[in-house]
């Protein structure tokens, strides 16, 4: 039986990081840059090591949607975004990865602010993703913000070559990330939605420096029916045998120190479809 590699998601300010990037039973280190601004990331790269025996990746955000700032309202939510988008209203949106929602009232500001009627139970803030799932959604504007294409010149600066991706949603998106970073480096192509799931099946194509990830997080909220996501699952590892399963794994370890059945038989199954490599969420 081939063993399993594993990737964790950690920050070089974590004090048991530098231990983790060199210890060689793990395939990889993901940085994580979902909640952290560019001052931040300078902060970051400075606390790096000249020298790591595990890879390390960096996690460049593409069109997910995430919240820049949330205005001061007593009785509604009122947020901005960094990506404008357009959709049909009233819809309901996701946030807390499928865990609280709102309804949306309005679209303001060109597709970047967005009121809703009340809010959600739990306090958002800025950085955190949401999710629309209503077919009229489009998400308009460049892949890539002018915050994250300054990340990704920091980070390349800093001699990363490995990289995520997110919301891969076609092949226009890979082929411009590779022209920003480089030809010759590694990219995880994260599948997060439905239109991700349709880049698979239709328009993947295997080649060196490429490799799927399913992105369990987000694509379980993305799906339209919660038990699709196992048809999903089989249908990424079938188009890349080498692809990536990542999230929403042995998260019963967060509360208790022994992990529950269900998430040995998680693991289990994913193996038994064909991943070998596991990666671990924050």
């Amino acid at each position: 039986m081939k063993t399993m590699d594993i990737l964790v998601t950690l920050w070089p300010s974590f004090p048991h990081f530098g231990r983790f990037a060199n210890d060689k039973r793990l395939a990889g280190v993901r940085l994580n840059s979902a909640m952290i601004d560019v001052s931040d990331l300078d902060k970051e790269l400075g606390l790096m090591p000249e020298h790591t025996e595990v890879p390390l990746y960096f996690d460049i955000k593409g069109r997910q949607l995430r919240i820049t700032e949330v205005y001061p309202n007593l009785d509604h939510l009122d947020i901005s975004l960094n990506h404008p988008v357009r959709v049909k209203t009233p819809v309901m949106v996701l946030f807390k990865a499928g865990a609280d929602r709102a309804l949306l009232g309005k679209v303001m500001d060109n597709g970047r602010r967005l009121i809703f009627h009340g809010g959600p139970q739990y306090h958002v803030r800025a950085g955190e993703s949401l999710h629309i799932r209503h077919p009229s959604l489009v998400v308009r504007g460049k892949q890539f913000t002018d915050v994250e294409l300054k990340k990704i010149g920091k980070v390349r600066g800093a001699g990363f070559t490995r990289y995520f991706l997110s919301y891969v949603e076609r092949q226009r998106d890979v082929d411009e990330f590779v022209e920003l970073v480089g030809k010759d480096c590694e990219v995880m192509l994260k599948i997060e939605n439905k239109k991700g799931l349709e880049y698979v099946a239709r328009e993947f194509k295997q080649r060196d420096g490429l490799r799927l990830v399913a992105a369990q997080g987000d694509l379980y909220v993305e799906i339209e029916r919660p038990h699709q996501i196992l048809s999903a699952m089989r249908l990424i590892v079938e188009k890349d045998p080498q692809a990536v399963v990542g999230s929403r794994m042995m998260l019963s370890v967060v509360a208790e120190p022994v992990p529950s059945c269900a998430d040995f038989e998680q693991i289990a199954w994913l193996y038994d479809i064909g991943y070998r490599s596991f990666m671990l969420c924050d």
